[in-house]
């Protein structure tokens, strides 16, 4: 059986965002206790520990994950499709934007207003030449939280795994999720 160290739980409950008083009102004991216990000034029975671990088991269970939220059907273009391309895509699927990704890799991405700024008949050209930056990329253990903070300011996050795209996260999903 595996027995956490006092800082192994110290560092699960600062990595859930979780208070000392938090996580003594989840597992049912008292704050100065989980203190000496991080602290290793205490050797807590099995059963607080039990109680304890619970307590941290569940409260990553609230947790909203990157693999929870992603579509993991991603519509992409690639850097050497024609913007006309694009654009079709974008209509056929009601987005208002792609991500542009090379051999799995996010490189870019293409929005409306990204053709339009370009002017002119771009359809034939090249996405490469009217794309923007890519969107951020998380792992698939990013939190609800920072993927809201970047839809703060990005249209869509981007899921990888060892670089490789395995999702797309957009503004919709997280107020799907909220409503």
């Amino acid at each position: 059986m595996y027995l956490p160290t006092p800082n192994d739980l110290r560092e699960r409950r600062t990595s859930l965002e979780l208070t000392q008083s938090e996580l003594a009102d989840r597992a049912g004991v008292s704050q100065p206790l989980i203190a000496r216990i991080e602290g290793g000034d205490v050797d807590p029975r099995l059963s607080t520990l039990r109680r304890i671990v619970e307590a941290l088991d569940e409260a990553e269970g609230d947790i909203v994950r990157a693999g929870t939220l992603m579509h993991e059907e991603v519509i992409c273009v690639a850097p050497d499709d024609a913007v006309k391309d694009a654009v079709e895509k974008m209509q056929e699927a009601g987005y208002s934007q792609l991500p542009v990704i090379t051999n799995g890799v996010p490189v870019g991405s293409i929005s409306d207003s990204d053709v339009v700024s370009a002017g002119g008949d771009v359809g034939d050209h090249p996405v490469r030449e009217v794309m923007s930056e890519s969107f951020p990329t998380v792992s698939q253990d990013a939190s609800e939280d920072e993927i809201s903070s970047l839809l703060d300011h990005y249209k869509a996050v981007m899921v990888t795994d060892d670089g490789e795209t395995v999702g797309i996260i957009t503004q919709a999903d997280v107020a799907a999720r909220i409503s």
